[in-house]
């Protein structure tokens, strides 16, 4: 286990560059001793005494604090100056010289992140309406993590070691770093704090991003092993099985922020719960940028440490992390022992290469894009389901229930008496067309006296009774014709987006009973009872000219025979007779004609009639019904397919470890 050191602490086997820094303002202000060339204090080839601190040659380790005093703010101030300039640079993407070097380009893996980035950020976007916070929470902490980790060094891996109580990750941490960093020891849990050891400069707005305060900050020793880490930076955490809960804080901040984790185990609590359940289940799809280190073998008799190795193999496959063995992609298994060495240089191999690779960043965030898209894959893919759309058998029996409501069928039945009835005016003989205008004369007074019998004993209630309930029957039926439209467009859809439809289509048909009723008061009164009579047919003027003819035929039949009556003309009956005759067959005989001509006219007039009032009702039913709904439909569609971008990357990328 591992300790946070005492910033008192008089420990000669750690440097945490402050006394290189120290030294090189010396040179820089031509100090006495500074140009003579000495081995650097800490260094293999050091000579002379040194103080509990490593101290400088020529200098009284007494006088040290006062040293550290006097310019422990001026450091302080220059740390901070170059963390926020190397910031700068990440984030403008210029190189070290401060801007004058172009930016490197991305790797085909690093633009296929960046459009499932972008896909991911257009999918919140467009679902922020339609889906709760919380479940859009992890996608957004996603991206905001995804930004700050590309806005800074990409020249750097950071790379945690994580492990439970007793595991040896602290020994492990100061073997890598070649100096002790961390302390070991019997008590638990000694790791307060995480640690973090630093093999090349510009890595301050990495360890900011962690909150790790700069006197947790360290640098190995300089040596020829060292140089295989260049660009890594490795931090020690707290126990993650610690009973005290900020150190487990600790450890769950850090995991979800840092490029990759060396999980470090034992033999004894390699198969502990709370490791593979909390950790390395949930994890299981950040394989690649995974290593986990049996430690502590030198311990094992034998062959036992190749058993517990194979056994260590087969729970990390219950977990489902793919296991990087025959050059493919996985995670990366090995044994070592971090008190006697063995093993650590392999290790050291391997990171040295994967911090060279410098793509473990966008690994780690192209593995919690997979992660983050397999969590919202039930909100917005339905399986077995083409696409989601309003048939065309939905439609037109939406159309119909409309319609139905309206009352464009009797409209149109309507329509079509009416035509009838102008062309039975038209084409009657003139003593039925004078009998009917008598019979219309008499009826305003008839009716008018039959209402107010009627009326005589009929309480309010039972007058208002009708009314409301073809009003009630009409808005069920558009509500109906609601509900069945709306069920089938959402089959197949995920809940939170048929619940959205079912919200939409609620909404559009709020005020559309009132807008149909008033289509049935305005266009529907007008079709049945047009103001202007309909268009006539062309042999309407033949029908016309035949009656009038069958009505003189009358009259000079009727004259003739008046005549021989008065003696004025010739007695001969039948001639004048059968031109009465005639005349009274052929009337009806024309008008029955013409009825019979007129039903085709007729039934295309209230069709048309019917079709107009239809149209009318189908096009108030698509604004504000259909159309929503389709523009509802169209959104997920959208959305849809940025899911599909962001999932795209499901399959891992093919950055893989040789």
């Amino acid at each position: 286990m591992t300790a946070l050191t005492d910033r008192d602490r008089t420990d000669d086997r750690w440097d945490d560059g402050f006394i290189a820094r120290s030294r090189h303002r010396s040179l820089r202000k031509g100090g006495a001793g500074a140009r003579g060339g000495g081995p650097r204090s800490g260094s293999p080839g050091a000579s002379g005494p040194r103080g509990e601190r490593g101290g400088l040659d020529g200098v009284d380790p007494d006088d040290l604090d006062d040293v550290f005093g006097e310019e422990r703010d001026e450091e302080r101030d220059e740390e901070r100056r170059e963390g926020d300039e190397a910031l700068v640079r990440a984030v403008s993407g210029a190189g070290s010289d401060g801007g004058k070097a172009p930016a490197l380009p991305l790797s085909p893996e690093a633009q296929a992140l960046r459009l499932r980035l972008d896909a991911l950020r257009q999918l919140v976007g467009l679902s922020r309406t339609r889906l709760d916070g919380k479940t859009l929470a992890e996608a957004g902490r996603v991206l905001d993590e995804a930004a700050a980790r590309r806005g800074l060094s990409p020249q750097h891996t950071v790379v945690a070691i994580a492990g439970a109580t007793g595991s040896g990750k602290s020994t492990l941490f100061n073997s890598l770093a070649g100096v002790q960093i961390s302390e070991t020891g019997l008590r638990r849990p000694t790791t307060a704090a995480p640690i973090a050891c630093s093999w090349s400069d510009g890595a301050a707005g990495l360890l900011d991003r962690l909150e790790i305060p700069g006197r947790l900050r360290r640098r190995p020793r300089e040596t020829s092993e060292a140089e295989v880490l260049r660009g890594m930076v490795l931090v020690d955490l707290p126990d993650l099985d610690s009973a005290v809960g900020a150190h487990r804080d600790h450890v769950d901040r850090v995991l979800a922020l840092v490029d990759a984790v060396v999980w470090v185990v034992d033999p004894e609590k390699y198969a502990d719960a709370v490791l593979h359940e909390r950790y390395l289940r949930p994890l299981a799809g950040h394989a690649e940028v995974t290593f986990v280190v049996l430690n502590q073998v030198d311990r094992l008799p034998g062959e036992a440490a190749d058993l517990v190795l194979d056994d260590l193999r087969r729970l990390l496959d219950d977990d489902g992390i793919a296991l990087g063995e025959h050059g493919e992609p996985g995670a990366t298994v090995l044994g070592l022992s971090a008190l006697t060495g063995e093993g650590v240089g392999e290790l050291r191999e391997l990171l040295g290469q994967f911090t060279q690779e410098k793509g473990a960043a966008t690994r780690r965030i192209s593995a919690d894009v997979d992660r983050a898209a397999g969590r919202l894959r039930p909100l917005y893919v339905a399986d077995g389901h083409a696409g989601p759309e309003i048939g065309e058998a939905a439609r037109a029996e939406f159309e119909d229930r409309l319609a139905e409501a309206v009352g464009a069928y009797a409209a149109g039945l309507a329509a079509e008496r009416a035509w009838r009835r102008n062309a039975g005016k038209a084409c009657g003989t003139p003593w039925l067309r004078l009998w009917r205008w008598y019979e219309g004369r008499r009826a305003p007074r008839t009716l008018a006296g039959l209402a107010a019998l009627a009326a005589i004993g009929r309480t309010p209630a039972a007058s208002e009774q009708t009314p409301v309930e073809q009003e009630v029957t009409a808005r069920q039926r558009v509500e109906q014709a609601v509900r069945t439209v709306a069920d089938e467009a959402v089959v197949g859809l995920p809940d939170p987006w048929a619940q959205a439809v079912r919200e939409t289509a609620v909404r559009g048909a709020e005020r559309l009973p009132e807008a149909l009723d008033e289509l049935a008061v305005t266009l529907g009164a007008a079709v049945a009872v047009p103001a202007a009579r309909p268009p006539r047919p062309t042999w309407w003027p033949a029908a016309v000219l035949a009656q009038a003819a069958m009505t003189l035929v009358q009259i000079f039949g009727g004259l003739w025979l008046v005549g021989q009556i008065a003696g004025v003309l010739e007695p001969k009956l039948l001639p004048p007779v059968l031109f009465m005759v005639a005349g009274i067959v052929g009337g009806p005989l024309v008008e029955w004609a013409c009825s019979l001509a007129a039903r085709g006219p007729a039934r295309r007039y209230g069709q048309d009639a019917e079709r107009k009032l239809r149209q009318a009702a189908a096009g108030c039913g698509r604004a504000r019904v259909l159309e929503p709904v389709a523009a509802e439909l169209l959104r997920y569609r959208e959305v849809r397919e940025q899911y599909a971008t962001v999932a795209a990357g499901g399959t891992k990328l093919s950055t893989t470890r040789q």
